[in-house]
């Protein structure tokens, strides 16, 4: 079963010195952390920012070529985590046939924002258990945690 997520935060983690890209299910209470680089920071948070660049980055080229091929992104799918590895799927409509594009989640959301496309994510990923640490570090969160990159 999918869960619908959407984009609840981004922070930076100086633990591990990368960001967090922090999802929310929108019909539930449950939370999903994904450890992404900078550069995907950036690119999220200039699309949630709806902020404009003078050159398309690479999430806005996938997105003209999608519109330039005449398809679209329907939506994503953070589709299983193996070894501390989330896996994610961007599925694309063209001409009433969809294809899974296979990605990492921090592009596939970055491209998501950018296509007004829905985020889920499979239960099994939901279930993974936690680190005891991580659960209580993230039921600490305070809104100045949140990074001024939104």
């Amino acid at each position: 079963m999918l869960r619908q997520m959407k984009i609840e935060g981004l922070l930076f983690d100086p633990r591990s010195n990368m960001y967090i890209l922090l999802l929310k299910e929108i019909n539930g209470d449950d939370t999903l952390p994904i450890w992404i680089g900078r550069p995907e920071a950036d690119s999220i948070a200039l699309a949630l920012g709806k902020i404009s660049t003078p050159r398309p980055l690479t999430h806005d080229l996938i997105k003209n070529l999608l519109d330039g091929l005449k398809a679209k992104a329907t939506k994503v799918v953070v589709t299983e985590i193996v070894n501390n590895t989330y896996y994610a799927v961007i599925y694309i409509n063209k001409d009433g046939t969809e294809i899974p594009i296979d990605s990492r989640p921090s592009d596939a959301i970055a491209v998501a924002i950018r296509a007004s496309c829905p985020i889920f994510v499979e239960d099994n990923v939901i279930e993974f258990k936690k680190s005891d640490e991580l659960e209580e570090w993230l039921r600490n969160l305070k809104p100045e945690d949140f990074e001024n990159v939104m």
